[in-house]
């Protein structure tokens, strides 16, 4: 019955590869892991054996392994960079006076041979053959014994041993809140290799990027404590642990020291655990019969959130269901772990000691990930503000549904704007291309990559109305879920649904830190007409939305489109009158509007009624008669 269950499973999901780009291929490995974890000591053994299948056109002659733990040790890059970055990570470094001064520390730095973390590697073979490996800081070097030939498999088989670290950065032991194993980034993880190459970054403490394919893993530890994460218990009836079927007891024998846990995922690109001996595991069914699963500390004050959390995950599913696509797998775990929210495949690891309000919305927020990170896989070490910036836009609408204001505001997105602008603004803005690594300050990476990542949306939604924008995000997940889709095809999705050209857009939001800023830069008298003219100070071209308010209480709007989209919106004030003008073209500093009324009548006049357009400088967007 298991192996049916995964047959199916395959047979359902496939090797997608749907992407519609002409040439498109990706790579696909099929993992098969036993682990055994010693809970005293926080150290475990296992083995592993990889077929990895060579779609490129390329013969490779080296590959590549993640070793993420190795990050956790005194002197990594991953310490060097909190001891020199001017805003580090709060969670990872500890802050103390001496000699009443002020210094902050790297908690790594202080890590002791017991509490740090490692993975080591030995006995790599490839088809049974030794092959030459190297370490370097979080990444293994592996030349091959034999060339992997284009449109062929191989065969990797390796024994690792590992040290989970005192929790620091996601993944970790004993955690803020006592939880016992976050294993997150703990298994030699084969690096992705796509049209543009190798992707065997460093792990320094941002985002992750991974190989489409299949995972089979066995986990044997201590039978009092309960696991959940990625896929699906192949054992749940021996397991319990709330996981066995409806009517069924499950005991242990008590000579019984450890469970061994069977865990089957199809079609993901990592697979992340955590583990307990005090977890409450409670489940409900949500929609499309998708098991929907709790993993928390038994807490009393937490209790009450964690119990009212459980619909609304099931009200978040169908939100994302009907506004994105429909989710393909079965099970879903929201995991109390990790030291904040984090996303991975099927799961959810979040920080439990939470209003319910924060409950819900970090749910909301890392939930939406699995369809912009683990279903719309871009790489999030180069493209981060396509996974967390539509994330939080999506997020952002559900919270809006399901948990409303009191007072609802006219721009939802109003805080994203916001710190947009103040980083815009503020002279440390990077580039949205910039690698999740390289920025100077991890507030520019933050807001960068948070805030005007989901501003990309709102904004686009500005430019081709929100009924295209909602049916793009549509046909960019039908298009491209289950591969990698890049910064273009977003692009691409938007421009078929739409008929618009927005390269130009893409290129100035996320290749520069162009900025735009429109002002009225007069109103004057022309006879008995008005003449506005309208100043583009930045260097982001915009078609503008123009409200103008009269004495008598009427009101008009003028839509001026842009040469570079050769397009026309429909109206988004139905009930207003709109006046299409000519378009302007981006040369032009300035464009004028007759108003066949006199200047008297006019109340006041604002540019983008809406705030949907990023201008850096809204207090020349508004005249108003004195």
């Amino acid at each position: 019955m298991k192996n049916s269950f995964f047959i199916l499973l395959v047979s359902v999901f496939g090797f997608a590869q749907n992407n519609p780009n002409p040439g498109y291929w990706q790579q696909h490995v099929s993992y098969k892991m036993n682990v055994e974890m010693n809970v005293e000591n926080y150290k475990y053994t296992g083995n592993q054996e990889l077929v990895y299948t060579n779609n490129s056109i390329d013969t490779l002659s080296k590959v590549y392994y993640h070793l993420y733990n190795n990050a956790f040790q005194p002197g990594s890059a991953m310490d060097a960079r909190l001891q020199t970055i001017s805003d580090p990570d709060k969670r990872m470094v500890r802050t103390f006076k001496q000699a009443n001064k002020e210094i902050t520390e790297s908690r790594i730095s202080t890590l002791k041979p017991n509490e740090m973390g490692y993975l080591n590697i030995t006995n790599f073979q490839q088809n049974g053959k030794l092959a030459t490996t190297k370490v370097v800081g979080t990444v293994l070097e592996v030349t091959l014994a034999e060339a992997i030939l284009p449109k062929s498999s191989t065969n990797f088989t390796l024994d690792f041993e590992g040290q989970v670290p005192l929790q620091i950065r996601r993944s970790g032991r004993n955690s803020s809140e006592n939880v016992a194993l976050s294993m997150t980034q703990w298994y030699p993880k084969m690096a992705e290799y796509d049209f543009e190459g190798w992707h065997a970054d460093p792990y320094i403490g941002r985002e992750f990027h991974g190989v489409w394919g299949n995972f089979d893993v066995k986990i044997s530890l201590d039978k009092n404590y309960t696991i959940g994460g990625t896929g699906y218990l192949q054992n749940k009836n021996e397991i319990g642990h709330g996981y066995e079927d409806e009517g069924v007891v499950v005991k242990h024998s008590k000579k019984t020291k450890n469970l061994t846990w069977h865990f089957i995922a199809p079609n993901v690109h990592d697979f992340t655990w955590a583990a307990d001996n005090e977890y409450i595991h409670d489940k409900i069914m949500g929609e499309n019969n998708t098991e929907l699963h709790f993993l928390y500390k038994n807490k009393a004050e937490n209790l009450e959130n964690w119990k009212k959390l459980q619909e609304k995950t099931a009200e978040l599913l169908s939100f994302y269901n009907k506004n994105v696509g429909v989710y393909p797998y079965k099970q879903y775990s929201v995991i109390q772990g990790g030291d904040g929210g984090m996303e991975y495949g099927m799961c959810t690891l979040i920080t439990g000691n939470r209003s319910y309000a924060s409950l819900v919305g970090v749910t909301a927020h890392e939930f939406a990930h699995s369809w912009f990170q683990f279903l719309l896989a871009s790489n999030e070490s180069k493209h981060e503000w396509m996974d967390e910036g539509f994330t939080s836009f999506i997020s952002d609408l559900s919270m809006d549904v399901i948990m409303p204001p009191k007072e609802k505001d006219d721009n939802i997105f109003e805080s994203a704007y916001n710190n947009y602008v103040y980083l815009a603004n503020s002279g440390k803005e990077q580039p949205l291309s910039t690698h999740a690594d390289r920025y100077d300050y991890n507030q520019t990476y933050s807001i960068g990559a948070y805030s005007k990542g989901e501003v990309f949306l709102a904004q686009l939604g500005y430019l081709i109305g929100n009924d295209n924008l909602m049916k793009t995000i549509k046909r960019y997940y039908f298009d491209y879920k289950l591969t990698h889709p890049t910064p273009n095809d977003i692009k691409r999705s938007a421009e078929r649904v739409s008929g618009a050209n927005l390269d130009w857009y893409l290129v100035d939001w996320t290749q520069t830190t162009n900025t735009i800023d429109y002002a009225i830069k007069s109103v004057e008298e022309k006879q008995d007409n008005t003449v506005v003219t309208l100043e583009r100070i930045g260097r982001t071209p915009m078609p503008i939305d123009l409200w103008i308010i009269y004495e008598d209480g009427s009101q008009e709007s003028f839509y001026i489109p842009s040469t570079l989209m050769r397009f026309e919106k429909e109206n988004p004030y139905s009930q207003i009158k709109r006046t299409v003008l000519e378009a302007w073209d981006w040369a032009y500093p300035t464009f004028n509007i007759e108003i066949l009324k006199s200047k008297s009548t006019i109340k006041a006049i604002v540019i983008d009624p809406s705030g949907l357009m990023a201008d850096v400088n809204k207090k020349d967007n508004i005249f108003e008669k004195e």
